[in-house]
């Protein structure tokens, strides 16, 4: 049975002081459950995560990584550089940096790469928009962004993904997707990892992504291929995220 994981994404959200409340009220409720828990913060606040987390059972990621290695690249964060710092997770191809940034399927995958090599594990995110939705458009959309970073993989090192689904019509919109709406996108997330890899189908952790909520979390988690949360808005409040997390 693979282990629930629940990771928090701050977005561009905190302080020094606002996040020592946040990560002490953290490590102060985690019990012994059986999730797994991690935060991806903005680079500012890597090192303030290094300090203050070592030794917890919290562990912390980023929440980008540039494709490439080192150089001229003003303004970029190597992958090594957020090794350097204790990362664990880097989230790659999030629906605001594809929206935003125009991040494209390709360079999405080049990120998951970089990260692999550097000895971090990449959330790779997926998921499509409303008009995709209801275009009926949602697998073929998912199965091309996935099968951009499968490509550039082998079978050991797909393994050492996660892979997140965000719906991104229902993140901050009002709108949400049902548990078994969620499943069945899981579950065709679930079946193309088989095709690709017998051994990563069974133990790559798909997390949802869209909105999930201390009063939706055990349902969703409950789920055959759900196996944890995305977690934005809510991980910004220590007994919301922590909630969460016991509900795996």
């Amino acid at each position: 049975m693979r282990p629930k994981l629940v990771v928090g994404n701050w977005k561009m959200n905190g302080s020094r002081a606002n996040n020592a409340t946040l990560l002490a009220g953290i490590v102060e409720g985690l019990g012994q459950g059986k999730a797994q828990a991690a935060v991806c913060v903005p680079a500012p606040y890597l090192q303030q995560c290094a300090d203050t987390l070592a030794g917890s059972e919290l562990a912390w990621g980023a929440q980008d990584v540039s494709i490439h290695a080192s150089g001229a690249y003003t303004g970029e964060v190597a992958a090594s550089m957020l090794s350097d710092f204790g990362c664990r997770y880097v989230i790659v191809g999030h629906s605001e940096r594809r929206a935003y940034h125009g991040e494209t399927d390709q360079q999405v995958a080049q990120k998951a790469v970089a990260a692999l090599n550097a000895g971090l594990t990449p959330i790779v995110c997926v998921g499509e928009t409303l008009d995709q939705r209801e275009a009926g458009q949602t697998n073929v959309v998912v199965n091309k962004q996935l099968s951009a970073v499968l490509e550039l993989l082998d079978g050991a090192a797909v393994q050492r993904i996660v892979v997140a689904y965000e719906p991104v019509w229902a993140i901050g919109t009002g709108k949400t997707a049902t548990p078994a709406m969620a499943q069945e996108v899981h579950a065709e997330l679930r079946s193309q990892l088989r095709a690709r890899s017998l051994d990563a189908g069974e133990k790559v952790a798909i997390l949802y992504g869209g909105s999930m909520k201390p009063d939706n979390a055990a349902e969703l988690m409950a789920q055959a291929d759900i196996d944890g949360g995305l977690i934005g808005g809510a991980a910004l409040k220590a007994a919301d995220f922590l909630a969460i997390i016991n509900a795996a």
